[in-house]
This record gives C-alpha cells, sequence and structure tokens, in this order.
C-alpha cells in the first residue's frame, strides 16, 4: 500500500477536488434597464362612467375584448375602476381617460381625465352645409348650352 503523502491526489479514490462554490450574482449588481423601455401596460384606461353618486370618486367600466379560453372569438370582457374625480364634473355616460396615480384611497387609484365622445365630433369639425361647387345636373345643362 502506498503512504498518504506519495499519492498524487488528496483523496484516496484519485478523484480532482470540487471546485469552490460561486456567490450567485447579486441583483443589485445588474445595470438599470434602458428608461425608453419603460413598461406602459395599465398606466392609461378609457371608459364610460357608470356611477357618479360619491364625492369626488366616479365608477368607470373598462370594455376591453379578449379572446375565449376555448373558443377562441373575441368577446367583451368589462371591468369597473374606481377613479378621483376632484372638481365632481363628469355624470353618467360620459366617456374619461384613466391614469394611473398614487393610490388615494383603498380602491382608487386612478384619476379621471375627459375625452371627447366618440359619438359627438369636434364642433369645428362639422362640414359646412354648403360646398359651393355646382351640381352635377348644372353642369351638364351648361355642357348642353356652350354645345
Amino acid at each position: 500500500m502506498l503512504p498518504l503523502s506519495s499519492h498524487p491526489s488528496p483523496f484516496l479514490n484519485g478523484s480532482i477536488p470540487l471546485l469552490p462554490k460561486l456567490a450567485p450574482p447579486s441583483p443589485y449588481l445588474l445595470p438599470p434597464p434602458p428608461s425608453s423601455l419603460s413598461i406602459q401596460a395599465m398606466k392609461k384606461l378609457q371608459g364610460r362612467v357608470v356611477c357618479a353618486a360619491s364625492d369626488k370618486t366616479v365608477a368607470v367600466e373598462v370594455v376591453r375584448l379578449a379572446p375565449h379560453p376555448k373558443y377562441k372569438r373575441r368577446i367583451r370582457k368589462k371591468k369597473k375602476y374606481q377613479a378621483h374625480d376632484a372638481d365632481n364634473q363628469f355624470k353618467v355616460g360620459d366617456f374619461v381617460q384613466l391614469e394611473k396615480s398614487r393610490p388615494i384611497s383603498k380602491t382608487k387609484t386612478f384619476i379621471a381625465i375627459p375625452v371627447l365622445s366618440r359619438r359627438n365630433s369636434k364642433p369645428g369639425d362639422a362640414l359646412p352645409s354648403t360646398l359651393d361647387l355646382p351640381l352635377q345636373s348644372q353642369e351638364m345643362s351648361e355642357f348642353q348650352e356652350e354645345a
């Protein structure tokens, strides 16, 4: 039998010693994500006011389309959010935009911002009553008179 001091390996069975364990990477050493890639999910929502009875609070129903889990047809999903309305300016049926903010109360984390209704267009966008263009019948009569 060989003496222990003349054996090439410090272990009797001849295996190599284990490498020292490396410390797991610290999350504090990772670089911060670029600011241009900020996550914008759930920052702004649009919906319709369904309840305006509370003081400085409106309930807004947000409708989104999502695929059915089995049939994959797009169905409407509705969810109600409580939003802050500091001036009590919104009535039932108004369209508002919800903007994420710090928690105002237990259930309010959005601020209601006015949005023009989808049905009502801007007053400046209305078409004029007359376009100052001759009718096709008038053009035809002028053409016939010239010939």
